[in-house]
């Protein structure tokens, strides 16, 4: 009997010490979460934006501008309904599916140029940057980002 106890108190120990590692994991084999983007040029932080999923796609929206009195600023260069948008809210990411280990399907808006282009993503081994590709027609025409995880 005590022998059962025992194992019993074990398993239970050994689960909550394993739990908290394995959500771990899992959440960083998503793209779900914050992440922090760089200017191309400077490589200085940009912005922070959370990606989330509804309905089964990932959208992505801008929680945080690293630049003086960004809250006002709008995409005034955006052509589609997010056209005056407040930068600080605004949807850049729209309907990424998950495609293998890769996510694609959707698109991503520059709100500096308010271009649109077809948008493929892909997280690194650990899951601490994600790899965009924002493109036009096929992928080789186009332009990577790194954005880094925030935690």
């Amino acid at each position: 009997m005590i022998s059962t106890t025992r194992a019993a108190l074990w398993s239970l120990l050994l689960f909550a010490a394993i739990a908290p590692i394995a959500g771990r994991s899992a959440e960083l084999a998503s793209p779900i979460g914050l992440w922090k983007t760089f200017d191309d040029a400077t490589g200085s932080p940009k912005a922070l934006v959370r990606i989330y999923e509804k309905g089964g796609k990932l959208f992505g929206q801008i929680e945080k501008v690293f630049e003086a009195e960004a809250e006002k600023h709008v995409c005034d260069a955006c052509r589609d309904d997010r056209k005056n948008q407040p930068i600080i809210g605004l949807i850049i990411i729209r309907d990424i599916k998950q495609e293998g280990d890769a996510y694609g399907g959707g698109d991503i808006l520059d709100p500096v140029s308010g271009s649109v282009y077809r948008c493929k993503m892909h997280l690194d081994q650990a899951g601490n940057r994600l790899i965009l590709r924002g493109y036009i027609g096929l992928s080789f025409i186009g332009r990577s980002q790194t954005w880094q995880r925030q935690t």
